[in-house]
């Protein structure tokens, strides 16, 4: 489980990186790097957003490992 924690862990912190991009220099990466909406990037979209998803299972975790 440890494993699927840290690639979604880091597809979260890409996504916020882009995200941080977009908002303060209007520059999307993703888009750059793979094509406007290409099929590639809908994909690095779509995993990042699943990603970001998971990611609310961690508070659980921080609640239950607190106790």
């Amino acid at each position: 489980m440890k494993v699927i924690d840290y690639v979604l862990l880091t597809l979260v912190i890409i996504g916020a990186i882009n995200w941080g991009l977009i908002g303060f220099l209007d520059f999307d990466l993703v888009r750059v790097i793979f094509g406007d909406m290409s099929l590639l990037s809908r994909i690095i979209y779509a995993a990042v957003g699943i990603g970001g998803l998971y990611a609310i299972s961690y508070y659980g975790r921080i609640h239950t490992t607190s106790e």
